[in-house]
């Protein structure tokens, strides 16, 4: 299947991108955290705070501050038990993390680079199981990532370095081909629970997802075809000079040049499944979304699309929220059949708005400032319930804050046939929201990468809807299984717009699940 048209299935025709036939093997399923052998380990403390007030002072950071920014990412933090539905109706029992997972198979993995006193300056692998630093690569690496990012960082003003990466088969045993729209959307949103706990611990950070490919992955001893890097985020106790014009290296770098100037390393790691099964299409998208040039990297230019005229509502003007980050992550779950709807204030409606396209804003290498002047992901809601707001369907214009009409009447009904699956009631949602973004990812200009680019901004986004309406005492379910062409058409995206729906979050309040879970912190 050429990738062009395995994209489109992906996205437009679900049930053309896996086979028919496909059968979960749960009983040979992998583990959702990785675990390496015959390595020294560092155990990061057990002490993690319970309450994080607000924004910290940056100060100096030590092995004991990153190990709890670290838990608040990715950490293991709840055991729970569920029912299985299977010919046994055996009980699944299952490990989660603040942000959440498509099927809670958590596919990404993290690793840093640090420089600090207490451990060896290295590569280092996050053992989310056992809440401790592996040591994959000992040395200091300055030189050879500021050469993989195109001088475009100074990594001897950071402390350290986050690398997200995905491995392959950690859902594609359950999600087969559907698992590479999954796992773009998964990253974005471990990236987005990163960069808020980065301003929570004083951590100054950006996003690259522009960088050499094979020469990131080569560093960390990763197979690539089980295995690749997304992203690489900088850590700094104050803002650098980052995403400089201003280059030291003479002429572009490739990955064939960087790889030649470390060892390779194949440190072994336990998977669990004893039959891993080919996964071609997924290795032909990554292969095809690389850069091995530093010539290649380049910023994305925007354009406003078209917009359809109607209604336009002010939102209240509110203050930007502020809470308890612990609480809010710990209160933050997916309701399905747990909705029960109640009427929204307008108040309550602006800050959830404001709040998460606010904490969007962040630094990167796609814009050629350091701000987001044109969105390349937006919000659209379907609404009801929501006081003096009539029911419809509205563009959110995050420049203005204010919704506009698109159309008029309770989409309620018209959303719950658009399910692929009838796990909640859409009579007990008064807030629908959808990511939005262009149906070409941008492909011009970042080639295939940019549809994984594409997916992991909408993870970000969606990853900051979460945490504002559990701050806000409600909850939120991101949805992939909806019909994204009856989505469309009820925005009016196609046509001379050019956008798509990208992913379905439904929010409102919620009953408490009658689950078996506990806590893994005091």
């Amino acid at each position: 299947m050429r990738l062009e048209a395995f994209l489109h299935n992906l996205h437009f025709d679900i049930e053309k991108a896996s086979p028919q036939d496909w059968k979960v093997d749960w009983d040979d399923a992998p583990l959702t955290y990785k675990l390496y052998r015959d390595l020294p380990a560092f155990p990061l403390s057990l002490e993690v705070p319970l309450t994080i007030e607000g924004a910290s002072i940056p100060t100096k950071h030590d092995l004991k501050g990153i190990g709890h920014f670290l838990w608040y990412a990715y950490g293991l933090t709840q055991i729970s038990q569920s029912l299985r539905s299977t010919d046994q109706e055996d009980l699944m029992q299952s490990f989660r993390r603040f942000p959440p997972s498509g099927g809670g198979l958590y596919p990404s993995e993290l690793y840093v680079y640090l420089k600090m006193e207490e451990v060896p300056a290295g590569v280092y692998h996050y053992d989310a199981a056992h809440h401790q630093l592996v040591l994959l690569r000992e040395g200091d690496f300055d030189s050879y990532l500021t050469m993989a990012l195109g001088d475009r960082c100074d990594v001897s003003a950071c402390f350290g370095m986050v690398f997200v990466s995905t491995m392959f088969w950690k859902n594609f045993y359950k999600y087969n081909n559907f698992s590479y729209r999954l796992q773009g959307l998964d990253a974005g949103v471990l990236i987005g629970q990163l960069l808020e706990g980065a301003k929570r611990f004083g951590i100054a950070s950006e996003v690259y997802f522009q960088f050499l490919d094979r020469a990131i992955n080569h560093l960390l001893g990763l197979s690539e075809e089980e295995e690749s890097t997304y992203a690489v985020i900088p850590l700094s106790e104050e803002l650098a000079n980052w995403c400089t014009e201003e280059k030291m290296i003479d002429g572009p770098v490739t990955s064939t040049q960087l790889c030649q100037e470390l060892t390779d390393i194949h440190p072994k790691h336990y998977v669990r499944s004893q039959r891993i099964r080919e996964y071609p299409m997924l290795i032909k998208m990554n292969e095809a979304s690389m850069i091995e040039s530093t010539r290649s990297f380049r910023p994305i230019h925007t354009k406003k699309g078209e917009e359809c005229e109607g209604h336009t509502i002010a939102l209240p003007i509110v203050k930007r929220l502020s809470y308890d980050f612990a609480s809010v992550c710990k209160k933050r779950f997916s309701p399905e059949m747990d909705f029960i709807l109640g009427k929204v204030s307008q108040v309550k409606l602006a800050a959830l708005l404001q709040e998460a396209t606010a904490s969007f804003s962040y630094r990167n290498d796609l814009d050629e400032t350091n701000e987001n002047h044109v969105d390349r992901v937006s919000l659209y809601a379907c609404l009801y319930n929501v006081e003096d707001i009539q029911d419809g369907a509205y563009h959110y214009d995050s420049t203005t804050h204010s919704l506009r009409l698109i159309q008029p009447g309770d989409h309620r009904l018209h959303l719950q046939y658009g399910l692929s699956l009838d796990i909640m009631n859409f009579q007990q949602v008064p807030i629908c929201l959808h990511v939005v973004g262009d149906q070409d990812y941008f492909k011009t200009q970042l080639g295939y990468r940019g549809y994984r680019i594409q997916q992991m901004e909408a993870g970000m986004l969606v990853q900051r809807l979460l945490i504002a309406a559990s701050a806000l005492g409600m909850n939120g379910h991101p949805l992939l299984g909806f019909d994204v062409n009856s989505s469309d058409e009820l925005y009016k995206l196609g046509g001379i717009q050019g956008k798509t729906s990208l992913i379905q979050i439904p929010i409102g309040y919620y009953r408490d699940r009658p689950w078996l879970k506990g806590s893994l912190h005091g």
